[in-house]
């Protein structure tokens, strides 16, 4: 019999039985649609020459350009805040509080570790960041070297003492206090990497109150988990935290230098961004009453005065305003669209357009049942948002519609929806691809992904873990953010006592390996038959199809009788297709065959095109 193209549908379609998806491919892992054919995904590398781990897990990244062009680059994790600049990361944490000189004092016990702190109304919670100064030593083991550094606070005494823990253990000797000048830099609360679903016993870190108090409304705990928002405000950054505050770092004053809280802009707010042309910081699900957190609606938009980020007190004499939203309980998100801003509650879409005075913006309700679920999984390209609900994708091009996906119930089935505040979304407009990451349903962080290429309208799958991710822009290459939550990997400056978690930024769509290792790629196709299944047949051989191969890539062939019976692979298998590989024979047999190409070793890289196959029929059974 004469060998046929086997023609195979770009991408992958879950929606369909495996026997229903005929002519199209099922699963696959690392792999994009290129031009209608599947391809192994690039890798990446260290997104500086040697690791720099950060603490926590980041939620947003953010590049720009200095008005000098020197490119920079923050991230903002649910514990510290980081900018990049000149090959290296730089901790610019907010402050919180500083001390009075001789606030503080230190005791320790002999032969333990742990440091008992004394500080009057600290304001700490577990997990914080408190730098020392000023303090001398404690006698032979706990120097002033020790006490004069950073630490994470291991737990917390009361409102007026907590504990560090030094990197030796105090001796006999160690019965000094610090003396009379040590001054504590405590930077601001940390955030949570998990969310919860509601308040009460189980909800925060263990250790974080007194024991069998449950977390209530008011405690000081957040139900999820720490997002940042960045934007430029010319060379400078706006740094929001989700239901936090506005922080505002200078680029002129240098690296040595920590984001402050914005003046006069609301203490408590959903999120935050600059409109465009006409340059208002725009706050939502922010207060009603500036200053005051209590006054917190989360269907509020409140915006600054044109071209004064610092000013958001209206007066006949400025643009500064406000506006209650309907149709919604929470703002979640917003982004810069063609025109308007797209404001996203969790169940419609507004458009927030500039009006000039004397009340500087117009608002439209633009679809109600289409929220989003996450500050970060909404993105525009070109005009066209695109963005992610609780149980499905949207698009709004000039109207909002669902998006048609092929593997819809693979992904919303499978999500850890309490989690779902963490979803990011990323541009890689070389590929013309949409990918969301999201936290499948039995993980708390993010492990699976879903790419949409906006252009060939094709959708695959993968289980690259990404938390954030930027295009690229002012730097070369696409950056993500990996999160390595058991990781205690040495970080970017000494802290004693810090806790697992960490945070390495990558260089994507670079070299062929997952940061020098092998990144494993596979694809395979829908079952595929003769004659609507009333044949068996035999598959005596194939030709191989593969562009810009390098490496050996495996093919498999699964042959089964009936949809429901259990694959086996053919005698052969597998079928091992190097680049110079011309013809294979295989001695297949079966009802129903499918077809997995993987590939799993250093270097590899591959473009799937068009197979050939000599099939016949081989009898009824």
């Amino acid at each position: 019999m004469a060998y046929f193209k086997l023609a195979l549908t770009p991408g992958i379609d879950k929606q369909n039985t495996e026997y229903g998806a005929e002519g199209g491919w099922i699963d696959g892992d690392n792999i994009r649609f290129r031009y209608g054919l599947p391809e192994k995904i690039g890798g990446w590398e260290e997104f500086t020459t040697a690791a720099q781990y950060l603490v926590g897990m980041s939620s947003n990244i953010f590049t720009w350009n200095s008005l000098a062009a020197i490119p920079f680059a923050i991230t903002g994790t649910d514990r510290k805040l980081y900018v990049f600049t000149g090959g290296a990361w730089y901790d610019i944490t907010p402050i919180r509080l500083t001390t009075g000189v001789g606030d503080v004092t230190f005791a320790a016990s002999t032969g333990s570790a742990i440091i008992t702190v004394a500080d009057t109304s600290h304001g700490a919670i577990l997990g914080d960041f408190v730098t020392f100064s000023g303090a001398v030593t404690l006698g032979s083991a706990i120097t002033a070297a020790i006490l004069n550094s950073e630490y994470e606070i291991t737990s917390i005494i009361n409102a007026n003492s907590y504990t560090i823990t030094a990197p030796v253990n105090a001796t006999a000797g160690d019965s000094g206090n610090g003396g009379g000048s040590v001054v504590g830099a405590y930077q601001i609360n940390i955030g949570s990497d998990v969310s919860y679903f509601d308040f009460g016993w189980g909800t925060g870190s263990w250790g974080s109150g007194t024991w069998g108090t449950p977390r209530a409304p008011g405690s000081g705990l957040s139900l999820v988990s720490r997002v940042w928002q960045f934007d430029n405000y010319g060379e400078d950054v706006v740094c929001q935290i989700a239901n936090g505050a506005v922080y505002y770092w200078e680029l002129s004053l240098g690296t040595s230098a920590r984001a402050i809280v914005l003046s006069g802009a609301p203490t408590k707010n959903t999120y935050a961004l600059l409109s465009t042309p006409d340059r208002h910081l725009v706050c939502f699900g922010t207060e009603t009453t500036i200053g005051d957190p209590t006054t917190q609606d989360p269907m509020f938009v409140r915006f600054s005065n044109q071209e004064d980020i610092t000013s958001f007190v209206e007066s006949a004499t400025n643009t500064a305003g406000g506006q209650r939203l309907s149709d919604g309980s929470r703002i979640v998100t917003a982004i810069r669209s063609r025109g308007q801003i797209l404001i996203f509650t969790d169940i419609s879409l507004h458009g927030m357009q500039y009006i000039g005075p004397p009340y500087t913006f117009g608002f439209q309700q633009l679809s109600a049942n289409s929220g989003c679920i996450g500050p970060h999984a909404a993105l525009d390209v070109n005009g066209v948002a695109f963005w992610m609900g609780t149980d499905a994708f949207y698009v709004f091009d000039g109207t909002v519609k669902k998006l048609a996906c092929t593997v819809q119930d693979y992904v919303f089935k499978d999500m850890n929806l309490v989690q779902g505040f963490k979803n990011f979304i990323g541009l890689n407009s070389q590929f013309n691809e949409v990918t969301w990451w999201y936290c499948s349903f039995t993980s708390d962080f993010i492990d699976r992904c879903v790419t949409f290429n906006y252009l060939e309208n094709v959708w695959s799958i993968g289980t690259m873990a990404r938390t954030a991710w930027i295009n690229s822009s002012a730097f070369e290459k696409p950056l993500g953010t990996q999160y390595l939550e058991t990781s205690t990997a040495s970080t970017i400056s000494t802290i004693y006592g810090l806790t697992a978690g960490r945070t390495t930024v990558y260089n994507q769509e670079t070299g062929t390996d997952a940061d020098g290792v092998a990144l494993a790629a596979n694809i395979k196709s829908g079952y595929f038959d003769i004659g609507d299944g009333d044949d068996m047949l035999y598959m005596k051989r194939f030709i191989p199809d593969f562009k810009n191969q390098v490496g050996d890539l495996t093919v498999h062939l699964l042959l089964r009788a009936f949809p429901q019976a259990t694959a086996s692979p053919s005698s052969l298998d597998p079928y091992v297709i190097t680049p110079s590989t011309e013809k294979v024979d295989t001695r297949a047999r079966g009802r129903q065959i499918s077809l997995r190409i993987e590939s799993t070793a250093l270097g590899t890289t591959w473009r799937f095109g068009t197979m050939r196959v000599d099939i016949q029929p081989d009898g009824l059974r």
